[in-house]
């Protein structure tokens, strides 16, 4: 027959209330303890120069039909530079060229900025720009859904202004394209708990002892030669 009174073989012990208060106290203290975090969104922004060469010899190549970029990256996405020397929209009748920057990869819904510029090759530097950046409070930023998809301008210049003007010369132009990225980081803080061991400073003080290790005073008392250190006689008598 089993003791129900917590004697020898039956039941469990208690903990010491000292140890259950400070358990208590150090779980207060996680419980009050504040966290915080932080959202920052940015952009992370790259840029590609498109050279076309022979300008002359690419109209009439048709209305929709561009001249690509090579492929570049911008926070971890490819992106390419679609001219279209007549144009991309059949209404405009090829009276504009058409410019746009258009995703590369296999990637949705990626959030970015754009700048598209049509360089002034006379020095002056009237360059052409076209840009999202300073308009990103008005719009936000521009979502592009797959691959393929494309931000520009389908009248991105007049044509018959553009082969007077600066910005073609020896039958080349040039055009700068600058992507930003919309990436979004958290910074979170967790309080962690450490756990501080009951004092064991006594046995270490009897080590240190035992040891005599570091000692720097001897007494002695009735013959007997007993070692010590100044350091823990001060700490201990005001006598030291």
């Amino acid at each position: 027959m089993e003791d129900d009174d917590g004697g020898p073989g039956g039941g469990s012990e208690a903990s010491p209330p000292h140890h259950a208060a400070a358990a208590a106290d150090r779980a207060r203290d996680m419980a009050a303890s504040p966290t915080s975090s932080q959202s920052l969104t940015q952009t992370v922004n790259g840029s590609h120069r498109f050279v076309i060469q022979g300008y002359s010899l690419a109209k009439g190549m048709g209305v929709g039909k561009h001249i690509a970029s090579e492929t570049f990256t911008v926070g971890g996405y490819q992106w390419a530079i679609y001219f279209y020397p007549d144009g991309k929209n059949p209404e405009d009748n090829s009276a504009y060229v058409s410019v746009f920057i258009a995703l590369a990869s296999e990637d949705t819904d990626v959030r970015a900025l754009f700048e598209l510029t049509l360089l002034d090759q006379s020095g002056k530097g009237k360059h052409k720009v076209h840009s999202h950046f300073d308009r990103s409070l008005e719009s936000g930023p521009y979502t592009l859904k797959y691959r393929g998809s494309m931000w520009g301008y389908k009248r991105f210049f007049r044509r018959t202004a553009l082969e007077t003007s600066d910005f073609l010369k020896d039958d080349c132009l040039k055009i700068n394209c600058t992507v930003g990225v919309v990436v979004s980081t958290m910074d979170y803080s967790r309080p962690y708990a450490v756990e501080v061991p009951e004092s064991d400073i006594g046995c270490d003080f009897g080590k240190l002892l035992d040891t005599q290790e570091g000692v720097d005073v001897i007494f002695s008392v009735a013959g007997e030669k007993l070692h010590a250190h100044k350091l823990v006689l001060a700490a201990r008598s005001s006598f030291f």
